[in-house]
């Protein structure tokens, strides 16, 4: 993937590209602008050589994508490091793996924006899109940055099908913006889980959507074994089977 003059991949296209271009401008929460800025000055010792990011990292993924991976908010040494979604930090090494292995990206190790790799039918994206402190954002970020996950998704319905949640922050993230773009939502919602699936009706009688629930790719869960790489596989291809996802 080679990135633009405007620092966005290019290749996104339309009107999703041009989404993904307002999200690297914004500026709306002072305390994550503040921290993903400080980071990519002061920066990791192992990265001191390069350039960090250090902007909101827009979602990764073809436009007409069947199948959407939500995860939580960029790692600042990963995605906030190298302006791609899981790129960068060994929760990106272990999703990555797992998407190249049942066939829907095209290399098994992301390791910068314009590596090449490419992902089939499938799109990247998170609730939150500044690397926040200690990896949790407020829930007034997560709220203020909502309005981006309901136009990416609002944009996305003519073809997503299916979406893999990573973890329960993003499942709580993620249930108003399904609302929003335009699925029905059930009450009370729907509990988070390892394996949870819910289908979501379209208000105007269109594509209804598959919600997947899997525990997050991060390193405390990988490392401690609570998400294998075979549970990970698991709910991706059943997410991508019920998608109608080609494998590439």
């Amino acid at each position: 993937m080679v990135l633009g003059d405007d620092g966005v991949h290019d290749g996104a296209g339309g009107k999703l590209h041009a989404l993904d271009a307002e999200v690297t401008r914004c500026r709306a929460c002072p305390r994550l602008v503040a921290w993903r800025e400080e980071v990519g000055r002061v920066k990791r010792a192992a990265f001191a050589d390069e350039e960090y990011w250090a902007r909101p990292v827009p979602g990764f993924g073809p436009e007409d994508a069947r199948l959407l991976v939500l995860g939580l908010a960029p790692a600042a040494h990963g995605g906030n490091r190298t302006g791609r979604m899981f790129t960068g930090d060994r929760a990106g090494d272990v999703l990555f793996r797992a998407l190249y292995d049942i066939g829907l990206a095209s290399a098994p190790l992301p390791r910068a924006a314009d590596d090449g790799l490419r992902l089939h039918g499938t799109r990247l994206t998170s609730p939150v899109h500044c690397a926040p402190p200690a990896n949790k954002p407020t829930p007034q970020e997560r709220d203020t940055c909502r309005h981006w996950l309901v136009e990416e998704l609002t944009l996305l319905r003519p073809t997503v099908r299916a979406v893999v949640v990573l973890g329960a922050f993003g499942w709580q993230a993620a249930l108003p913006a399904f609302a929003a773009a335009g699925w029905e939502v059930p009450r009370p919602r729907p509990a988070f889980g390892h394996g949870a699936r819910v289908r979501l009706p379209a208000r105007d009688g269109g594509a209804p959507l598959d919600v997947f629930g899997c525990y997050h790719v991060s390193q405390r869960n990988t490392f401690t074994g609570r998400l294998t790489p075979e549970m990970l596989r698991g709910v991706l291809r059943e997410a991508s089977r019920e998608a109608g996802v080609r494998a590439g």
